[in-house]
């Protein structure tokens, strides 16, 4: 018999996929913008984005346009935040150090960043010079109003002892923003891939999962012209698949999630005390 999962509210959020342009960062912004706006005028609680959605995946430029977080970029989004009253998830290319990272953040309504992550899992061949790696000891969860929410970036949902260490830090929801990409001819098939992916995480973690991916193409170095078709997916705690997005359209998915931790999964289960 499946435990129990810990008892909090439903909740309404905003899966955005949306179109992501190499280099682009005004009109991906502009994207950004229109969705969290949309996201609000459906009375969600929270709006989350694809894998580096300002500047685009594995996308050289990015060394030299990428900024710090916080810094330019991030203080955009935070103003979003503010201004339509939301929790956002983003991902988005962080420089810092010295090196790049694909990193996501989640600000609060208030304009505050109250967790990043720094993607772990990279194929390090796909650009030169290839993104740095995050740590995997800074996994984490941070508290909201609708329990405790987990990210990890794409490839890391691959890899199950990234899994399992975020699911010991107990969260109730998590977001995993994807830049999933493939030959034109491989769709939409390969958008059954990502929703498998996200369930098979869902089930590891015990917690509903939220995959949004782009819309787009990849443009530079050797995945040239492999395409992001959106097909974004969400699961439930147990695998069950809740939703899956459009093939190949920009839209705004919305939907209620039950959030929570079944207890017989790895951590402990509930909102942070």
């Amino acid at each position: 018999m499946a435990a129990a999962a810990a008892s909090l509210p439903p909740v309404k959020v905003a899966l955005a996929q949306v179109r992501c342009v190499d280099s682009d960062l005004e009109g991906n912004f502009a994207r950004v913008r229109a969705a969290a706006a949309a996201a609000a005028k459906h009375q969600a609680r929270a709006v989350f984005f694809p894998e580096s959605v300002d500047l685009g995946w594995v996308n050289p430029e990015a060394h030299r346009l990428a900024g710090p977080v916080p810094g330019p970029f991030t203080d955009r989004v935070a103003a979003l935040a503010r201004e339509f009253d939301l929790w956002v998830g983003i991902g988005l290319s962080e420089r810092a150090e010295g090196a790049l990272y694909d990193a996501a953040v989640l600000i609060d309504p208030r304009g505050a960043i109250v967790l990043k992550h720094r993607k772990i899992n990279l194929l390090a061949g796909l650009m030169d010079p290839p993104y740095a790696a995050g740590d995997p000891a800074a996994i984490d969860a941070a508290r909201t109003p609708f329990g405790r929410l987990g990210m990890l970036v794409c490839a890391d949902s691959f890899e199950r002892p990234l899994l399992e260490a975020l699911a010991r830090r107990g969260p109730d929801l998590v977001y995993v923003p994807y830049g999933w990409a493939a030959p034109r001819e491989a769709w939409p098939e390969h958008g059954f891939e990502l929703l498998m992916t996200v369930q098979r995480a869902a089930r590891v973690l015990g917690a509903p999962v939220l995959g949004p991916n782009c819309v787009g193409a990849i443009t530079h170095g050797e995945w040239c012209g492999r395409t992001y078709e959106g097909l974004s997916a969400a699961a439930d705690r147990t695998g069950l698949a809740l939703v899956q997005g459009k093939w190949n359209r920009e839209e705004l998915i919305v939907l209620t999630v039950e959030p929570g931790r079944d207890a017989g999964a790895k951590g402990p289960g509930g909102p942070a005390a």
